[in-house]
């Protein structure tokens, strides 16, 4: 190391040691002067900040000023999901990409009308020319999500027309978002897998007559084999994750940078910043690492105390990551139901028997039965919590053999339609820059000319 670079990692250490005081905020500082962090309010409710046609989560209602759980229930377009999904898991056809014109158009499409749009989600499934040798293969990324991120800000620079915010204009762009995911995601796992991991490199072009689903399981395997249960399950995940009201974090994100009259490219790429974060679409991978640990310490799987006593570490923060969180219990809205975890659990179970997962399946139920009154105890809170969407997906994901690096940009995948959407809905209905309030607290102090201020760091080089 250079005496330059040493120095400079002595002087961050410093600079670390010395100020990170100065990003401590006490919370009782914030008493008394209404303050909403994370933008809740005291009862733990999300701050209104709008109104939507899009998606409605329902987990709670409030009377009389007290908030009281019901069991969960989430809306596309006024349209129950568990309808949308188990409808087509009974006629054994594939859903997402009428789930993604219904948030688009806010309408169930006609047979002609479904036919169209899946020819012009075919069409942008064909990434533009050059553009997965020049963006993806020549700049390899050990992770999916940036790489995504990435990618969707460089499709700026591949469209004739990438500011104008006319409605045609959106929806156009919304349309080629939504059908360029798969095929930048495959892609950039594919070159990921052998520039980072030192595997062979496949690319799969995606075929027009096959469904979103379909044609991933089709992209990211070497054979490009798989069964009709294999990727029914996989549009299933899809139709469950496409959207989740304006208020989950990356889809207010979305509309934040929409708000500014930003382009679709970059509020969209703000939101799949948002949901790497392992306290959202992370947080089915951050479930699967937790699952790993119990399932290394726990000998017998039917013992409870056993789990209980590891799930108890977990919350004290001395196993897995150290946050004291179980991942994959409690939500922000629901209380006794997530209605995504239960369609997903109950399809899962199926999909266990088929794959021999029973006992991976055994275990992850224990962790929820017995993590559920452990937080609630921890909280000294009566209000039911429950196993959310990503409790199972990570499970589910893991039977269907698509690698771990894959989940949140599945996620990704199906919400990029619930993001355009909203950016749409923001756009042309929200007229007015979101600008939330921060209250300053720090001391006012004199400015000191530089002969007269005192070496803090002891640094003198």
């Amino acid at each position: 190391m250079s005496n330059y670079n040493k120095t400079l990692k002595e002087y961050a250490k410093a600079v670390i040691d010395k100020v990170g005081q100065e990003y401590q905020i006490d919370d009782k500082q914030l008493a008394g002067h209404n303050v909403k962090r994370g933008l809740r309010n005291e009862d733990g409710t999300g701050v209104l900040v709008g109104e939507t046609r899009v998606g409605s989560v329902q987990g709670y209602v409030v009377d009389e000023g007290e908030r009281l759980p019901v069991e969960g229930r989430l809306f596309y377009r006024g349209i129950a999901l568990t309808d949308i999904v188990e409808t087509h898991l009974k006629n054994g056809t594939f859903g997402f990409e009428e789930v993604a014109y219904l948030l688009l158009m806010g309408y169930l499409p006609t047979q002609a009308e479904l036919n169209y749009f899946n020819y012009k989600l075919s069409e942008a499934r064909m990434l533009p020319n050059g553009f997965t040798e020049d963006m993806i293969l020549r700049s390899p990324s050990r992770n999916v999500m940036n790489k995504l991120g990435r990618s969707v800000l460089a499709l700026y620079s591949y469209d004739d027309n990438p500011d104008e915010i006319s409605p045609d204009n959106l929806m156009r762009q919304s349309v080629e978002l939504i059908g360029s995911f798969p095929s930048i995601v495959a892609n950039a796992f594919a070159v990921k897998r052998r520039y980072i991991d030192g595997k062979s490199l496949y690319l799969h072009s995606p075929k027009p007559d096959l469904s979103l689903a379909e044609n991933f399981l089709l992209m990211i395997r070497k054979d490009k084999s798989f069964t009709k249960q294999e990727a029914h399950i996989l549009d299933m995940m899809l139709m469950v994750h496409a959207e989740h009201g304006g208020g989950n974090n990356s889809t207010f994100v979305c509309r934040a940078l929409s708000s500014s009259g930003t382009d679709t490219y970059s509020a969209i790429s703000g939101a799949v910043g948002s949901l790497k974060g392992p306290l959202h679409g992370g947080a089915n991978a951050k479930v699967m690492e937790m699952y790993r640990i119990i399932k290394e310490r726990v000998k017998d799987s039917n013992d409870d105390a056993q789990i209980k006593d590891c799930l108890i570490k977990i919350l004290d923060g001395e196993l897995g990551d150290k946050s004291g969180k179980i991942y994959g219990l409690g939500h922000a809205v629901y209380t006794i139901s997530d209605p995504r975890a239960v369609l997903i659990k109950r399809h899962a179970k199926a999909l266990a028997e088929e794959k021999g997962y029973l006992e991976e399946f055994a275990l992850m139920e224990k962790i929820e039965s017995l993590g559920i009154p452990l937080i609630m105890e921890r909280r000294k809170s009566d209000l039911p919590i429950c196993a959310n969407v990503d409790m199972y997906s990570g499970l589910v994901y893991s039977m269907l053999g698509i690698p771990e690096d894959l989940y949140t940009p599945l996620f990704a995948t199906a919400r990029i339609a619930g993001w355009c959407a909203n950016r749409m809905e923001e756009v042309l209905t929200g007229g007015r820059i979101m600008r939330p309030a921060y209250r300053a607290i720090v001391k006012k102090v004199p400015y000191t000319p530089m002969i007269s201020r005192e070496n803090v760091l002891n640094i003198n080089k």
